[in-house]
Parts: C-alpha cells; sequence; structure tokens
C-alpha cells in the first residue's frame, strides 16, 4: 500500500469537514483561472452512464446575466452577487439511444467500433422503453439531471480539497431559467435544460456553528 494513502484519506476527510453552503462569498477575492479549470476539468472527468456525459457547463460571468438570473433565482440571491464563479450545469434532452448525439458520442469520443455502437444502442434502447423514457420526456431529462449531480459533487469535493468554498443551488424557477438561457442561445434549441446550480468563491466569514452530520450507525445497514 502507498505511503501516500493514509495521508490523503485525512486529507480528504479534511476538505469535507472544511466545506460548506456558503450564502455569500468575499466579492474581493476571486478564483485563479488556473484553479476554476482544475474544478472544471473534474466535472468533465466525471463518470456518467455509458459514458455519454449527458451535461454542459455554463459559467455565468457576466453581471447583466446574472441579474436576469437572480430575478428568478430566491436560493441564488447572495451567491450571484459574490461568487467568483457561478455555474449552472445543464441536462441533456437529446440523449435518445437513436439521437445523433449518442451515436456521434460513441463513435468521435469513446472511438467504438459500429459494432460496439450497435450492441450499445441495442441495450440503451431496451433499457429506455423498460423504463418509459422513450415515451415521455421528462423521465428523459430527469435520466439526464440525475447525472449532473455527480458531476456537480465531484466539482464541490475538489474545490473543497484545494480550499475553495461552494454552495449547491436547486432554489430556482427552472422555466424561468431556461427562458433566460435560450435568450442567451445556451440551450442548442431545446436540447439542454437547466438542472442544478453552484457557486464557486471565498467565505466571507466562517461557518456559525460546527458541522453536524447524524451518526454512521445511523445511515448504513450492511446486508
Amino acid at each position: 500500500m502507498s505511503t501516500l494513502l493514509p495521508n490523503c484519506k485525512e486529507h480528504v476527510l479534511s476538505a469535507f469537514h472544511y466545506r460548506h453552503a456558503t450564502k455569500r462569498f468575499d466579492p474581493t477575492k476571486n478564483i485563479s483561472e488556473e484553479d476554476f479549470n482544475y474544478i472544471l476539468e473534474t466535472g468533465r472527468l466525471s463518470p456518467s452512464s455509458i459514458g455519454l456525459e449527458p451535461w454542459r457547463f455554463v459559467v455565468v460571468q457576466n453581471s447583466a446575466l446574472r441579474d436576469k438570473l437572480k430575478a428568478v433565482s430566491p436560493g441564488a440571491q447572495g451567491q450571484l452577487d459574490t461568487a467568483s464563479h457561478f455555474v449552472i450545469i445543464l441536462a441533456r434532452t437529446n440523449v435518445r439511444y437513436d439521437s445523433k448525439y449518442i451515436t456521434e458520442q460513441m463513435r468521435n469520443v469513446q472511438n467504438r467500433p459500429e459494432e460496439v455502437v450497435a450492441l450499445v444502442s441495442g441495450a440503451l434502447k431496451e433499457f429506455q422503453e423498460v423504463s418509459g423514457m422513450l415515451n415521455d420526456e421528462r423521465l428523459m431529462y430527469e435520466w439526464s439531471a440525475k447525472q449532473t449531480y455527480i458531476a456537480m459533487g465531484n466539482m464541490m469535493t475538489a474545490a473543497a480539497l484545494a480550499e475553495i468554498d461552494s454552495c449547491p443551488i436547486e432554489g430556482f424557477d427552472y422555466a424561468a431559467v431556461d427562458r433566460i438561457l435560450n435568450e442567451e442561445g445556451l440551450l442548442e434549441e431545446g436540447n439542454f435544460k437547466a438542472s442544478v446550480m453552484v457557486a464557486f468563491g471565498y467565505r466571507n466569514e466562517e461557518p456559525k456553528r460546527e458541522k453536524t452530520r447524524s451518526p454512521i450507525d445511523q445511515l448504513v445497514r450492511w446486508a
């Protein structure tokens, strides 16, 4: 076993204790380009079903656009005003087994041979039929949206490891945010919808109380 592993474990747990949902950031402190690219890279490298990467990361730095979002995002009032970087993670809607996006992802990104593309597409078709996705656009969106939380969690953990603060946000009007993003040309003609927001920056004050969680024996069952 590597002698670095114990220190790595301690570092990760320390980061989880350090992290908290930052409501307001220090607006005078900006995340460096290098550090934010590192955070984005952990999102890019995150796992997804069949490696389909059903997401897009929209980094909102334009103050006028932030103001528009603030009007329809009650859960992001302090963060939109103060975050160094504000990200909206979009979920893909065009993830049918036979969509152009799916086949191009397997051929051009994953470099799968045609026989494997056909095999995986067939398996995906069966899964989407059984789950009811092919007849329900909402289910199709939710399948992608659930996966965006994997990327968000990894980005937040990566940030905490670098002592960069973050806050996940669901408190917004989804339809209104989609309208705003569509006006900005960011939804690729309906191929994306907003899934979740996450703000990054540096806390402007320490948490007012210690982190609390349920004991491990109340949360875990071995079967």
